[in-house]
């Protein structure tokens, strides 16, 4: 997956590089942007940590005239006079007039290095915002940006990452020259896709994926419990205590015969008869007259 994100296949794309103070993404940066001068687009950079001779070191032969780098390293806040490019004017309307102005017929791709010293400086709102702008706008074709995780809350992080397409996750690999590539990248359609790559950069910043890394060992499903296992008694039936069960009859369980014989006396069964004498004070319309209520 690390191999089909550099081709660039996606137009509009936004993907983000994630590093920490463990292992550093730079050298994935510069390998995002030598694709995109092997597919001859124009790559803007808004420098922010690294001057331009840095930069552009590894970039080599005529590609290097497509790459524009807007010096953001010198002044970045803007404290001089006359100040190239200052964290201040990351906004849409200053961002296209930069790319319109030296734009070529070649599709641009904007890089930023870094996204985390802009959120240092502008409100998490107002940079998502002017990035949501960015990949709906056409300005650009695309957008790569670094982002020092170790540097911004988890809110920031996530806000941020939400808006990505892909999103690269960077950390050491076993070995020196190797690292580890967590890829969650957003289909068009909402399909999450995610994948675990080794990979190591060559000199000239060409990545080569070594191995992917199977899918994580997902703990075993607990067995289920039985209840009944250690118990001092049997709570199960046989087959035979079943059948016998089966044909017990119950004592509140009445049979058709039994039935009849109820509710139809035979001759000479008993009947209590009750005939009243003349001391019994019985009020015919009212039964409960002797009760004193």
């Amino acid at each position: 997956m690390l191999t089909e994100l550099l081709q660039g296949a996606d137009a509009g794309g936004f993907v983000i590089i994630q590093d920490s103070i463990r292992c550093s993404g730079r050298h994935l940066l510069k390998s995002f942007i030598n694709a995109a001068l092997h597919r001859e687009e124009a790559v803007h950079v808004l420098g922010f940590e690294v001057d331009e001779e840095e930069l552009k070191d590894g970039v080599k032969g005529s590609a290097i005239d497509r790459v524009h780098f807007h010096n953001a390293y010198t002044d970045p806040l803007g404290w001089t006079d006359h100040p190239a490019f200052t964290v201040h004017q990351f906004c849409l309307e200053e961002l296209t007039h930069l790319v319109k102005q030296s734009s070529h017929s070649r599709p641009a791709t904007l890089v930023i290095d870094s996204l985390s010293w802009i959120l240092r400086h502008r409100s998490p709102t107002a940079v998502c915002k002017t990035l949501h702008q960015l990949r709906k706008g056409g300005a650009v074709r695309a957008i790569i940006a670094l982002l020092h995780a170790d540097m911004h809350q988890k809110g920031t992080e996530g806000s941020v990452c939400h808006l990505a397409t892909s999103v690269i996750t960077i950390a050491p690999g076993m070995n020196g020259d190797q690292a580890v590539a967590k890829i969650t990248k957003r289909s068009k359609s909402g399909k999450v896709m995610q994948d675990e790559e080794i990979f190591n950069i060559n000199e000239d910043f060409t990545v080569i994926v070594q191995s992917k890394l199977g899918p994580k060992n997902t703990p075993t499903e607990e067995k289920e419990v039985d209840p009944t296992a250690n118990l001092t008694f049997n709570l199960r039936l046989s087959d035979t205590e079943r059948k016998a069960k089966e044909k017990l009859a119950l004592p509140f369980v009445f049979s058709k015969e039994k039935k009849t014989a109820l509710l139809h006396s035979g001759p000479g069964s008993g009947r209590i008869l009750y005939e009243p004498d003349s001391n019994d004070d019985y009020d015919q319309e009212d039964p409960d007259d002797d009760l004193d209520v």
